[in-house]
């Protein structure tokens, strides 16, 4: 089963999120801060990342470049109710990163994190 790491300090958006991804048979390890998801990731590997771009603690973008510099070729998903996320192409770092704008419907997560699978060059490991 895959695993899924999101890092997210709204509880409902990680709820809303572990729910959609367990239906489609997704282990997933929510983390409530930066911190907290970087801790995780420390602990246990993962198949991909949903990281929200504006957490209490930290910067999304710096926990990417985190999960980056540990796992080059992890697919990440970055999120954000407040901005575009144009910038996010302009570091070379957080490359193929999949951008994703709150609020966003089930399936554009799903589609969202195939598009993330097939930048890193890999493949969804489960039927999505």
């Amino acid at each position: 089963m895959p695993r899924v790491l999101v890092i997210d300090d709204q509880k409902d958006v990680r709820a809303m999120v572990g729910i959609v991804l367990r239906v489609h048979r997704f282990e997933v390890v929510e983390a409530e801060s930066g911190a907290a998801g970087l801790n995780a990731f420390e602990e246990s590997p993962f198949d991909a990342a949903i990281v929200d771009i504006f957490l209490g603690d930290t910067s999304g973008v710096d926990v990417i470049a985190s999960l980056r510099e540990r796992a080059p070729g992890l697919p990440i998903i970055a999120v954000s109710g407040m901005t575009t996320l144009d910038f996010m192409d302009q570091s070379p770092h957080l490359a193929n990163v999949v951008c994703l704008q709150k609020p966003f419907r089930p399936n554009d997560l799903l589609q969202a994190l195939r598009k993330a699978q097939t930048a890193a060059g890999g493949e969804v490991p489960a039927a999505v």
